[in-house]
């Protein structure tokens, strides 16, 4: 591990201050960066700890919502209450991630700014344009099993890693940030980046932001909803293909729909206007095929991955049908329903 400098911040503003120099970073749980750090993929010059800064609180917003602290941990959000009454989606989407020991470590704010696990980003041997700009992707023409296959770009086809982002997409989150230009709301849609030519920038932060919560709409998804992911293994692995899907259903017909895809873009994937093209419609095969059709398209595999469009359709279909049915993927008994 190359050598760095160590702050721990006081206060907000001391860490923002801090975070605007080069090769800063801050750290929180530090699941993933430090794995980063070490396999020499980051090689911070200085890493601003964050963990005493009162970021952590999960508190009801007086318009209404839920405001989640970047600094509360997965596990406890998970099974907070108010979230597991009133935001089961989120509840389930965090527990399907990584594993116990790691889901009380992590925090929420490192959660939504975790990297992809795309092998060559992670094989300082090997090229990788989101790690060193310019020097080409491997996946591309290489082994590309877990790649996107929706929103890529000729210089990245690398995946978006995390559970609980799906979620917040689906629940239409907005992320609070503060920085050296003062606070600013961003959207969730708007948060996270295409590779377009630049797969080395994964959010719309600016130099020396820092997330500190992420705020939940007061419209409550709590019975036709459901988290369903599809992995190698039951446990403790990334997904190849997840689906969040929040659903009301009013007089036998769908009367609001959010539906977000993981492990198959650089981003959650969502299209509202294919979303609003089922309101109205009843809760039946034909329309949950048409929407998995829409939502789709333009998916592109890369070779190897090829089998995740047909996987994502069916995926997509099952995952509408658990939520009209009002029976959401377990996350205890990983079984699919």
């Amino acid at each position: 591990m190359i050598p760095f400098s160590y702050i721990r911040a006081g206060s907000a503003d001391e860490a923002t201050a801090a975070g605007k120099e080069p090769a800063t970073w801050f750290l929180a749980g530090g699941t993933n960066l430090i794995d980063l750090m070490k396999e020499t993929v980051e090689r911070p010059a200085r890493l601003v700890d964050i963990n005493q800064l009162p970021l952590d609180q999960i508190e009801t917003l007086p318009g209404g919502g839920l405001r989640l602290g970047a600094l509360a941990r997965n596990a406890d959000t998970a099974y907070h209450p108010t979230v597991e009454a009133d935001y089961p989606l989120l509840a389930s989407a965090i527990l399907a991630g990584a594993s116990p020991q790691l889901r009380n470590a992590a925090t929420n704010g490192g959660n939504i700014n975790q990297r992809t696990r795309c092998y060559y980003f992670y094989d300082v041997a090997t090229p990788c344009n989101k790690r060193e700009p310019g020097s080409g992707c491997g996946a591309i023409n290489g082994v590309n099993r877990i790649h996107a296959i929706l929103g890529a770009s000729d210089q990245c086809i690398a995946t978006h890693p995390s559970d609980m982002c799906i979620a917040l997409a689906a629940l239409d989150a907005t992320v609070q940030v503060t920085g050296p230009a003062g606070q600013r709301s961003i959207p969730f849609a708007d948060y996270h980046r295409l590779p377009g030519d630049n797969p080395s920038k994964d959010n719309t932060l600016q130099p020396g932001e820092l997330v500190t919560a992420i705020d939940l709409p007061d419209g409550k998804f709590t019975k036709n909803y459901t988290y369903l992911k599809l992995r190698d293994r039951l446990s403790y692995a990334f997904a190849l293909v997840s689906v969040a899907v929040a659903m009301k259903l009013e007089g036998g017909a769908i009367s609001d729909l959010r539906v977000a895809l993981g492990g198959v873009a650089h981003k959650p994937w969502r299209r509202p206007e294919a979303e609003r093209q089922l309101l109205g419609r009843a809760p039946d095969d034909a329309a949950f095929s048409e929407f998995a059709d829409a939502l789709l398209d333009g998916a592109v595999g890369q070779g190897e991955n090829d089998f995740k469009i047909p996987l994502a359709r069916k995926a997509i279909q099952r995952a509408l049908r658990q939520a009209a049915a009002g029976t959401p993927q377990s996350q205890v008994d990983k079984r699919i329903a």
